[in-house]
Protein backbone atom coordinates (compact mmCIF):
# COMPACT_ATOMS: atom_id res chain seq x y z
CA UNK A 1 0.00 0.00 0.00
CA UNK A 2 2.85 2.39 0.80
CA UNK A 3 4.89 1.69 -2.23
CA UNK A 4 1.10 2.22 -4.50
CA UNK A 5 0.82 5.71 -2.88
CA UNK A 6 4.70 6.43 -3.44
CA UNK A 7 3.78 5.72 -7.26
CA UNK A 8 1.05 8.01 -7.32
CA UNK A 9 2.34 10.56 -5.39
CA UNK A 10 5.56 10.71 -7.75
CA UNK A 11 3.37 10.02 -11.02
CA UNK A 12 1.44 13.11 -9.33
CA UNK A 13 4.36 15.65 -9.30
CA UNK A 14 4.98 14.52 -12.82
CA UNK A 15 1.78 15.82 -14.03
CA UNK A 16 2.36 18.93 -12.46
CA UNK A 17 5.53 19.17 -13.81
CA UNK A 18 4.20 18.29 -17.32
CA UNK A 19 1.19 20.89 -16.76
CA UNK A 20 3.68 23.33 -15.81
CA UNK A 21 6.04 23.52 -18.73
CA UNK A 22 3.41 22.52 -21.45
CA UNK A 23 1.11 25.71 -20.29
CA UNK A 24 3.31 28.44 -21.28
CA UNK A 25 3.29 26.84 -25.05
CA UNK A 26 -0.27 26.25 -25.13
CA UNK A 27 -0.87 29.93 -23.98
CA UNK A 28 1.39 31.51 -26.67
CA UNK A 29 -0.39 29.46 -29.22
CA UNK A 30 -3.38 30.45 -28.33
CA UNK A 31 -2.59 34.11 -27.86
CA UNK A 32 -1.20 34.39 -31.19
CA UNK A 33 -4.86 33.20 -32.43
CA UNK A 34 -6.92 35.65 -30.30
CA UNK A 35 -7.59 39.06 -31.79
CA UNK A 36 -6.65 42.26 -30.31
CA UNK A 37 -9.49 43.11 -28.05
CA UNK A 38 -9.26 39.44 -26.42
CA UNK A 39 -5.42 39.79 -25.47
CA UNK A 40 -6.25 42.66 -23.45
CA UNK A 41 -9.51 41.58 -22.15
CA UNK A 42 -10.05 41.18 -18.06
CA UNK A 43 -11.64 37.99 -18.52
CA UNK A 44 -9.18 35.04 -18.62
CA UNK A 45 -9.75 32.76 -21.36
CA UNK A 46 -7.78 29.88 -22.16
CA UNK A 47 -8.94 29.49 -25.58
CA UNK A 48 -10.04 32.09 -28.22
CA UNK A 49 -13.55 32.60 -28.62
CA UNK A 50 -12.71 34.08 -32.21
CA UNK A 51 -9.77 33.01 -33.54
CA UNK A 52 -8.17 34.63 -36.32
CA UNK A 53 -4.73 34.60 -38.35
CA UNK A 54 -4.68 38.30 -39.01
CA UNK A 55 -1.72 38.32 -36.48
CA UNK A 56 -0.11 35.88 -38.37
CA UNK A 57 -0.70 37.59 -41.79
CA UNK A 58 0.44 41.07 -40.00
CA UNK A 59 3.49 39.58 -38.84
CA UNK A 60 4.32 37.97 -42.78
CA UNK A 61 3.63 41.10 -44.52
CA UNK A 62 5.46 43.64 -42.40
CA UNK A 63 7.01 46.51 -44.09
CA UNK A 64 9.32 45.66 -46.79
CA UNK A 65 9.43 41.64 -45.68
CA UNK A 66 11.45 42.43 -42.68
CA UNK A 67 10.62 39.06 -41.22
CA UNK A 68 11.77 37.29 -43.86
CA UNK A 69 15.00 39.23 -43.78
CA UNK A 70 14.77 38.51 -40.09
CA UNK A 71 14.40 34.92 -40.61
CA UNK A 72 16.89 34.33 -43.58
CA UNK A 73 20.02 36.41 -40.88
CA UNK A 74 18.81 33.73 -38.04
CA UNK A 75 18.90 31.11 -40.44
CA UNK A 76 22.56 32.16 -42.08
CA UNK A 77 23.78 32.55 -38.49
CA UNK A 78 22.57 29.53 -36.37
CA UNK A 79 23.80 27.09 -39.92
CA UNK A 80 26.95 27.98 -39.89
CA UNK A 81 27.04 28.50 -36.33
CA UNK A 82 26.63 25.16 -36.37
CA UNK A 83 28.76 23.99 -38.67
CA UNK A 84 31.90 25.67 -37.33
CA UNK A 85 30.93 24.39 -33.70
CA UNK A 86 30.36 20.68 -35.23
CA UNK A 87 34.06 21.30 -37.08
CA UNK A 88 35.75 22.39 -34.16
CA UNK A 89 34.26 20.08 -31.66
CA UNK A 90 35.02 17.44 -32.86
CA UNK A 91 38.33 17.56 -33.84
CA UNK A 92 39.32 18.78 -30.39
CA UNK A 93 37.74 16.47 -28.57
CA UNK A 94 39.09 13.40 -30.51
CA UNK A 95 42.15 15.03 -29.46
CA UNK A 96 41.49 15.12 -25.85
CA UNK A 97 40.05 11.62 -26.68
CA UNK A 98 42.84 10.00 -27.79
CA UNK A 99 45.91 11.59 -27.42
CA UNK A 100 48.09 12.52 -24.39
CA UNK A 101 49.79 15.61 -24.44
CA UNK A 102 51.13 18.43 -22.17
CA UNK A 103 48.38 20.83 -21.01
CA UNK A 104 45.66 18.08 -21.77
CA UNK A 105 44.21 17.88 -18.65
CA UNK A 106 44.37 21.78 -18.13
CA UNK A 107 42.63 22.55 -21.36
CA UNK A 108 39.64 20.13 -20.38
CA UNK A 109 39.27 22.44 -17.18
CA UNK A 110 39.77 25.73 -19.08
CA UNK A 111 36.94 24.36 -21.68
CA UNK A 112 34.87 23.45 -18.56
CA UNK A 113 34.88 26.86 -16.67
CA UNK A 114 34.28 29.34 -19.92
CA UNK A 115 31.49 26.71 -19.93
CA UNK A 116 30.52 28.04 -16.26
CA UNK A 117 30.38 32.06 -17.41
CA UNK A 118 26.98 33.59 -17.85
CA UNK A 119 26.75 35.51 -21.26
CA UNK A 120 25.99 38.84 -19.35
CA UNK A 121 30.02 38.55 -18.53
CA UNK A 122 31.23 38.36 -21.68
CA UNK A 123 28.89 40.81 -23.56
CA UNK A 124 31.88 43.73 -22.99
CA UNK A 125 34.91 42.15 -23.65
CA UNK A 126 33.49 40.75 -26.57
CA UNK A 127 32.07 44.03 -27.75
CA UNK A 128 35.31 45.58 -27.39
CA UNK A 129 37.14 42.63 -29.86
CA UNK A 130 34.64 43.22 -31.99
CA UNK A 131 34.90 46.62 -32.24
CA UNK A 132 38.98 46.75 -32.76
CA UNK A 133 38.78 44.09 -35.79
CA UNK A 134 35.77 45.72 -37.20
CA UNK A 135 33.04 42.84 -36.35
CA UNK A 136 30.54 45.01 -35.18
CA UNK A 137 27.27 44.64 -37.26
CA UNK A 138 28.67 41.83 -39.20
CA UNK A 139 27.65 38.18 -39.61
CA UNK A 140 31.27 36.74 -38.83
CA UNK A 141 31.26 38.26 -35.63
CA UNK A 142 27.88 37.02 -34.46
CA UNK A 143 28.81 33.41 -35.30
CA UNK A 144 32.36 34.07 -33.75
CA UNK A 145 30.63 34.64 -30.45
CA UNK A 146 28.24 32.48 -31.28
CA UNK A 147 30.56 29.43 -31.88
CA UNK A 148 32.68 30.18 -28.50
CA UNK A 149 29.47 29.92 -26.70
CA UNK A 150 28.69 26.68 -27.72
CA UNK A 151 31.97 25.13 -27.97
CA UNK A 152 32.97 24.45 -24.41
CA UNK A 153 29.97 22.18 -24.05
CA UNK A 154 30.48 20.48 -27.57
CA UNK A 155 33.69 19.77 -27.00
CA UNK A 156 32.62 18.24 -23.46
CA UNK A 157 29.57 16.35 -25.29
CA UNK A 158 31.86 14.61 -28.09
CA UNK A 159 34.78 13.63 -25.74
CA UNK A 160 32.81 11.44 -23.64
CA UNK A 161 31.22 9.82 -26.72
CA UNK A 162 34.49 9.63 -28.46
CA UNK A 163 35.52 7.74 -25.27
CA UNK A 164 33.16 5.06 -25.65
CA UNK A 165 34.05 4.26 -29.05
CA UNK A 166 36.82 1.16 -28.93
CA UNK A 167 40.04 2.05 -29.69
CA UNK A 168 40.55 -1.56 -31.67
CA UNK A 169 38.19 -0.23 -34.58
CA UNK A 170 40.86 2.71 -35.22
CA UNK A 171 43.72 0.29 -35.25
CA UNK A 172 41.75 -2.10 -37.64
CA UNK A 173 41.34 0.96 -39.74
CA UNK A 174 45.69 1.62 -39.51
CA UNK A 175 46.51 -1.95 -40.37
CA UNK A 176 44.19 -1.83 -43.43
CA UNK A 177 45.74 1.58 -44.64
CA UNK A 178 43.96 4.39 -43.85
CA UNK A 179 45.69 7.17 -42.33
CA UNK A 180 45.40 8.83 -38.86
CA UNK A 181 42.86 11.60 -39.96
CA UNK A 182 41.17 8.97 -42.45
CA UNK A 183 40.06 6.57 -39.55
CA UNK A 184 38.91 9.69 -38.13
CA UNK A 185 36.77 10.75 -40.87
CA UNK A 186 35.50 6.74 -42.24
CA UNK A 187 35.11 5.19 -38.61
CA UNK A 188 34.93 7.55 -35.45
CA UNK A 189 32.49 10.19 -37.06
CA UNK A 190 30.22 7.73 -38.56
CA UNK A 191 30.29 5.72 -35.50
CA UNK A 192 29.53 9.04 -33.77
CA UNK A 193 26.49 10.49 -35.37
CA UNK A 194 24.14 10.45 -32.15
CA UNK A 195 26.89 12.48 -30.25
CA UNK A 196 27.11 14.93 -33.47
CA UNK A 197 23.13 14.61 -33.62
CA UNK A 198 23.29 16.30 -29.80
CA UNK A 199 25.80 19.24 -30.39
CA UNK A 200 24.15 20.00 -33.63
CA UNK A 201 21.19 20.53 -32.33
CA UNK A 202 22.69 22.50 -29.38
CA UNK A 203 24.98 24.83 -31.37
CA UNK A 204 21.70 25.55 -33.26
CA UNK A 205 19.28 26.02 -30.91
CA UNK A 206 22.27 28.30 -29.17
CA UNK A 207 22.13 30.98 -32.47
CA UNK A 208 18.56 30.75 -32.92
CA UNK A 209 17.45 31.41 -29.72
CA UNK A 210 20.44 34.03 -28.33
CA UNK A 211 19.10 37.72 -27.81
CA UNK A 212 21.85 39.50 -26.20
CA UNK A 213 24.78 39.20 -27.88
CA UNK A 214 22.79 39.59 -31.55
CA UNK A 215 20.80 42.77 -29.92
CA UNK A 216 24.59 43.83 -28.64
CA UNK A 217 26.52 43.66 -31.96
CA UNK A 218 23.57 44.24 -34.06
CA UNK A 219 22.11 47.68 -34.55
CA UNK A 220 21.21 47.37 -38.04
CA UNK A 221 17.48 46.36 -38.58
CA UNK A 222 18.12 44.53 -41.98
CA UNK A 223 20.84 42.38 -39.86
CA UNK A 224 18.34 41.65 -36.97
CA UNK A 225 18.23 37.80 -36.15
CA UNK A 226 14.40 37.10 -35.53
CA UNK A 227 14.82 37.17 -31.16
CA UNK A 228 15.64 40.29 -31.87
CA UNK A 229 13.31 41.10 -34.30
CA UNK A 230 10.51 40.29 -31.90
CA UNK A 231 11.14 43.58 -29.97
CA UNK A 232 9.90 45.45 -32.29
CA UNK A 233 6.61 44.61 -30.86
CA UNK A 234 7.54 45.60 -27.38
CA UNK A 235 6.47 49.82 -27.12
CA UNK A 236 7.32 52.25 -24.25
CA UNK A 237 3.57 51.84 -22.88
CA UNK A 238 2.50 49.02 -24.60
CA UNK A 239 3.49 45.43 -25.80
CA UNK A 240 1.42 43.32 -29.09
CA UNK A 241 0.90 40.48 -27.08
CA UNK A 242 -1.17 39.01 -29.98
CA UNK A 243 1.60 39.85 -32.07
CA UNK A 244 4.77 38.82 -30.48
CA UNK A 245 2.97 35.33 -29.95
CA UNK A 246 2.50 34.66 -33.62
CA UNK A 247 5.75 35.57 -34.17
CA UNK A 248 7.39 33.43 -31.52
CA UNK A 249 5.16 30.22 -33.08
CA UNK A 250 6.85 30.86 -36.74
CA UNK A 251 10.10 31.17 -34.92
CA UNK A 252 9.17 27.84 -33.76
CA UNK A 253 8.57 25.83 -36.78
CA UNK A 254 12.67 25.62 -38.07
CA UNK A 255 13.71 24.48 -34.71
CA UNK A 256 10.84 21.91 -34.29
CA UNK A 257 12.11 20.95 -37.77
CA UNK A 258 15.21 20.64 -37.24
CA UNK A 259 14.59 18.40 -33.73
CA UNK A 260 12.22 15.77 -35.80
CA UNK A 261 15.28 15.52 -38.25
CA UNK A 262 17.48 14.93 -35.32
CA UNK A 263 14.93 13.05 -32.77
CA UNK A 264 16.28 9.29 -33.59
CA UNK A 265 19.69 9.96 -32.63
CA UNK A 266 19.57 12.56 -29.64
CA UNK A 267 18.53 9.98 -27.00
CA UNK A 268 20.85 7.77 -28.05
CA UNK A 269 24.18 10.80 -28.11
CA UNK A 270 22.49 12.13 -24.49
CA UNK A 271 22.75 8.58 -23.03
CA UNK A 272 26.31 7.18 -24.51
CA UNK A 273 28.01 10.59 -24.03
CA UNK A 274 27.69 10.07 -20.55
CA UNK A 275 28.77 6.46 -19.82
CA UNK A 276 32.56 7.14 -19.62
CA UNK A 277 34.46 10.26 -18.97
Amino acid sequence: MRRERHTWLVHLVLVICCLAAVFPIIWVLSTSFKPEPEVFSDRLNLLPDHSTLENYRHVLTMKDGVFFIWLRNSTIIALITTVISLFLSSTAAYAFSRYRFLGRRGGLYIFLIAQMFPGAILIVPLYNLMRQFGLLNSFPGLILAYATVALPFCVWMLKGFFDTIPKGLEEAALVDGLSPLGTFYRVVLPLSLPGLAVTAFFSFITAWNEFMFAFTFMSREKLYTLPVGLRQFVFQFQTDWHLMAAAAVLITIPVVIFFLQAQRYLVAGLTAGGVKG
